[in-house]
Parts: C-alpha cells; sequence; structure tokens
C-alpha cells in the first residue's frame, strides 16, 4: 500500500546529452538498476556495460539476498547460537560498518533486525504485515542484537542466534561497486544507480554536471523541485513513504528500531544523506530515520554529515539541510 510520494530521488537527462550518453538498465533487488555513462570513442558499448553490470548484481544477490535460501547471507542466519562462519572480504567489511553504525546509534541501528522484519511482516517470508502480540516479539528480541557478533580472522561468529539483514547498506555496496567497474573499463564520466542509490562521477558531454532533481514538500503540501549538481557524490535517501502498513490510522514502516524491537514512530518522513561511499550514504541515512528529527540533526551536525530532512509539520512538511550539506554541493 502507497499513498503520495513525499521525497522522490530522480535524474535529469538534459536535452544537450546527444548520442554519445549510453542509457541502460534492467530489474535488480526487487527493484531496478539504470546506468548513464558518457561513451568516449574507442569506450565500451553498452552491452559490454550491460554485461559487467549485471555481474556484479548478480554477485549481490547471491550474496546479500535474504529471499534466496542458497545466499550467503541465508546460510549464516540458519547457523545456530555460538558458530562461525567464513565471509567473503566484501561481507565482512559491510558488517564492520554496520557495527560501527551500531556503537554509533547505542544500538537503535542494528544489522540483526532479521527476525523482527518477519514478525511484522517485512521480511521474505512474511505472508502479510502484522502487529506482533508482546510474547511474540519479545521470542523475536532474542534473536536481535549486535553485541552478539564478532568478527574472527576471516569468519563471522554469533554467540546468539541471530540473523542478519544488509538492506540498509546493500545497495549503496552495489552502487561503489558498478562505480569502480565502469571507472576500471575506462568510463570517466556517469552516473551509476541501483534501487535509488546512485553515484555520480564526472560531466555530461556539454561539460555541465549531472544533476539531481530532490521534490521538496512544503507547509502547503505542494511539491517544489529542486535542482542539484553533483559530482563524485554518492545521494541515498531513506524514507518512511517506501514501505508501510496501516492499522487503525497508524503508520507502520520498514524502519526499525532495534532497541524498542518496532517501527520508529516520530514526524521525520525521509532522509538524503552525501557521501563519497554510496555505502556510507546509504548506512547514515538510515540510522539519521530511525533516530528521529532532533536525534538525528543532533547526529549529523556533531559528525558533519551532508544531510536533507523533511519532518512533518502541522499542516504539512518542513525541509532543512545541515551546513554540510551546502558545502558538498559546492565542492568544499
Amino acid at each position: 500500500m502507497r499513498t503520495a510520494v513525499l521525497f522522490i530521488l530522480m535524474l535529469l537527462s538534459a536535452c544537450s546529452e546527444g548520442p554519445s550518453v549510453e542509457r541502460l538498465g534492467g530489474p535488480t533487488m526487487g527493484s531496478s538498476y539504470s546506468i548513464q555513462y558518457v561513451r568516449e570513442a574507442g569506450g565500451p558499448a553498452p552491452a559490454q556495460v550491460q554485461a559487467a553490470v549485471e555481474a556484479i548484481l548478480h554477485d549481490i544477490d547471491q550474496h546479500y539476498s535474504t529471499y534466496r535460501a542458497d545466499s550467503t547471507v541465508s546460510q549464516f542466519n540458519r547457523l545456530p547460537a555460538h558458530r562461525c562462519m567464513i565471509l567473503p572480504k566484501d561481507m565482512r567489511e559491510l558488517v564492520s560498518f554496520g557495527l560501527h553504525l551500531a556503537q554509533l546509534s547505542d544500538g537503535a541501528y542494528d544489522l540483526t533486525v532479521e527476525p523482527l522484519l518477519r514478525l511484522w511482516g517485512f521480511g521474505p517470508q512474511a505472508r502479510h504485515e502484522q502487529i506482533p502480540g508482546a510474547r511474540a516479539l519479545a521470542r523475536a528480541q532474542q534473536r536481535v542484537g549486535y553485541q552478539h557478533l564478532r568478527l574472527e580472522g576471516q569468519a563471522l561468529c554469533k554467540d546468539a542466534p541471530v540473523q542478519l539483514d544488509f538492506n540498509s547498506i546493500a545497495a549503496g555496496h552495489a552502487v561503489d561497486l558498478l562505480a569502480a567497474r565502469l571507472q576500471a573499463m575506462g568510463v570517466t564520466s556517469f552516473v551509476a544507480e541501483a534501487t535509488g542509490e546512485l553515484k555520480a562521477v564526472g560531466r555530461k558531454p556539454d561539460g555541465s554536471p549531472w544533476r539531481i532533481a530532490l521534490q521538496l514538500p512544503g507547509p502547503d503540501r505542494q511539491m517544489a523541485r529542486r535542482l542539484y549538481p553533483v559530482q563524485g557524490l554518492s545521494v541515498s535517501s531513506s524514507g518512511d513513504y517506501r514501505h508501510y502498513f496501516e492499522d487503525n490510522g497508524q503508520r507502520y514502516s520498514h524502519a526499525f528500531d532495534a532497541r524498542l524491537g518496532r517501527p520508529v514512530d516520530h514526524d521525520l518522513a525521509a532522509v538524503t544523506v552525501l557521501d563519497a561511499s554510496a555505502m556510507q550514504a546509504d548506512g547514515y541515512s538510515t540510522l539519521l530515520l530511525i533516530l528521529g528529527p532532533q536525534r538525528a540533526w543532533a547526529f549529523a551536525v556533531e559528525h558533519e554529515l551532508p544531510a536533507m530532512f523533511v519532518t512533518r509539520a502541522e499542516g504539512g512538511f518542513v525541509s532543512r539541510a545541515t551546513p554540510a550539506f551546502e558545502r558538498a554541493l559546492k565542492g568544499d
């Protein structure tokens, strides 16, 4: 179920872009991906780029999809407590970053929320959304907690039957891999996007920067589009409008505070974060959405995060950006 989208991230294609700009895309991770790149003389053909891109996305699905029983994360999730499993290097790096975000947020952000997602109806085995009972919630919370994970060399170990969900950072990680592969193929100007996470590098053929359009709701609920040039930056948006259900007029989103075992309940509707790393932008946008308007703003300012916030207010919405957001767009 969806209502009007409050916060939209989209690419703009200028008329000045000639045939030297190649475009391709397709399905991935339950959504889609798109690539726009400037093809120089002797540069890779779209078929070559698409093959390279889809090979990366296939690997991401093989490692991180909880919808696949044979994925690496599903294999780890089936392990009982007090067991370890050797993981690929990039997956260990994602775990390490996830643990870092968990510590920074005092456990509000947590990679081990899979049992909660499933219980509330957002997981791969769920048949419908539901508000769980207190006993079921207590049982699920016994299998949640980043403190039950530890990295030992090339292995990840668990001392409780916790289960991982990488949806808050896997798409950003995929974009970082796509960007690195494009550059290795000699592509110097492109926009790589997967499930809404994106990274822009270089410029369009006319020398102008790639631009994004952020549709920000105003106090009168009218959408106002603001254009931003981006170069060498990744952009990630998280919002409570993407996946949610309603019960007796109450909205329950897929953004969970792991400490409470339930979806967040506050006035912060959406967050956009800029970063050189799409994975970091992805993770921080989720963390900020979980924290809520006051704590998220204080966190972003303290850590100098380039972030844009959209908050519900009486009669509409209010948007504001951190000083670091404006500086990042200027290249400072």
